[in-house]
């Protein structure tokens, strides 16, 4: 009988499907399972959006000079009023202020649409708002979604922040002041989507920002599908148009994108100061995963910081990187607590100037008034399966105030001007098959 029995159970065994070892090696980097709404790529379709408010059918005109924002605006008011709808774009160029979409309404930009964002600052009104790492009165950007779950952007069009005049006052104003902060000029973001859960942009393009390309502040569920965002590093700088901006959010999919911007392309970001960690404005980035994507001029293609406080299971894989500055910064800022955490970069191929960079982010330092300086650590950072041409390849420099755990390395073939490799620097170091040069190094 205990033979039989047995036997049973061996055959039951065989006779279950087995996990594929794809299935087997997605997970995040802390060994759970990566979820299948990550596995979801489906786009959203017009026709599933609701009622249909082509923007010259409410009497918007197409004209790239006249502002039109109080009639765009009343489109919106007018498509939630009657329970929701998309407000569509058509072919042609349409000059905004500050929109503001409202519960169940979405925006879809045709072919060869364009809404153009007024470069004149008194068409974004001073809100509430989220900026650096702290809550405090901003200027809107040209798309507004606050509370706005299942908020969509769609369509092969785009939204051009029209920036150069603000990037100009930008300039003018550091050669003025080579102290001043961002925030001393006013600039608006192109899109801005706070505590809006279920969002998803898709196909479009969003260029030439006047500061933040998107910025995603307290929402979960986000998927980032198949989008341009670019803005100039030449002839004029475009300055602080990151791409992409996470700030305290959770469940994050960026696939299928090309991002070129003169900042960060992906920006993690959540809190500043030396209590950042007791604001309950702030928080952590969690479950975020950037694949199938490509990176143009940056100054890293993936950022912690320099406002960030906690960020875990972040992964980027199956990427191509031309003309980054860095393809991780790890921003280790002395005024904040800080922890990074269980973060994999793999699959990487092209061209940065350093390949990992991890150094003490001292810019606007404020311990404000404290007189301890907070510890912050960084663990459980793998780097893998990477062909990368760069300038630096090791470009780390930390404090006593800093922690570096757990760094693995594996699979790299390195080319660099400067391939010096100081793994004292991180408690816990594997490598293993990592050439530099055509060296192996230990």
């Amino acid at each position: 009988m205990k033979n039989l029995l047995s036997a049973l159970l061996l055959a039951i065994l065989i006779s279950q499907p087995a996990f594929s070892q794809e299935e087997n090696l997605d997970l995040w980097p802390d060994g759970t399972p990566i979820s299948n709404w990550f596995h979801d790529y489906s786009k959203v379709k017009l026709e599933d959006l609701g009622k249909q408010y082509a923007l010259t059918d409410y009497g918007v005109i197409n004209d790239s000079s006249l502002l039109q924002t109080q009639q765009i605006q009343a489109v919106i008011d007018l498509a939630a009023k009657n329970g929701g709808g998309v407000i569509i774009v058509p072919k042609g160029t349409f000059l905004s202020g500050a929109l503001f979409f409202k519960p169940k309404t979405h925006l879809y930009l045709a072919e060869g649409a364009v809404l153009k964002g007024s470069d004149d600052i008194s068409n974004y009104p001073l809100l509430p708002s989220r900026m650096e790492g702290q809550n405090l009165d901003y200027f809107a950007a040209l798309v507004n979604a606050y509370g706005v779950d299942g908020f969509t952007i769609s369509g092969h069009g785009t939204i051009n922040g029209n920036g150069l005049k603000f990037w100009e006052a930008f300039w003018q104003r550091r050669k003025e002041d080579p102290n001043c902060t961002n925030l001393e000029v006013s600039r608006p973001r192109l899109v801005f989507i706070w505590k809006s859960n279920d969002v998803q942009l898709q196909d479009v393009s969003l260029i030439n920002a006047g500061f933040w390309s998107s910025h995603y502040y307290q929402c979960n569920n986000i998927k980032l599908l198949d989008l341009r965002i670019t803005s100039p590093h030449q002839p004029v700088k475009a300055p602080s148009t990151d791409a992409i901006d996470l700030d305290v959010v959770s469940n994050v999919l960026i696939k299928g994108c090309y991002l070129a911007v003169n900042d960060d392309a992906i920006a993690l970001k959540g809190g500043k100061g030396p209590w950042a960690d007791t604001d309950p404005n702030n928080g952590e980035n969690t479950y975020i995963l950037i694949e199938d994507s490509e990176f143009g001029f940056c100054h890293s293609a993936l950022t912690c910081g320099s406002e960030s406080i906690h960020n875990k299971n972040v992964i980027m894989r199956n990427i191509k990187v031309q003309d980054a500055v860095r393809l991780l910064w790890l921003k280790m800022r002395p005024d904040t607590p800080q922890h990074y955490e269980y973060i994999t970069v793999e699959n990487i191929k092209g061209q940065a100037h350093s390949f990992l960079y991890v150094k003490p982010w001292t810019q606007f330092f404020d311990l404000k008034g404290k007189e301890e300086v907070p510890i912050s650590y960084s663990d459980h950072i793998t780097m893998k399966n990477i062909d990368l041409d760069c300038e630096i390849f090791f470009d780390v420099a930390i404090t006593e105030h800093d922690r570096l755990s757990d760094f693995s390395f594996v699979n790299l073939n390195i080319r660099a001007a400067k391939p010096d490799f100081e793994p004292s620097f991180v408690k816990g170091f594997e490598v293993k098959n990592v050439t530099v040069n055509g060296e192996k190094i230990e």
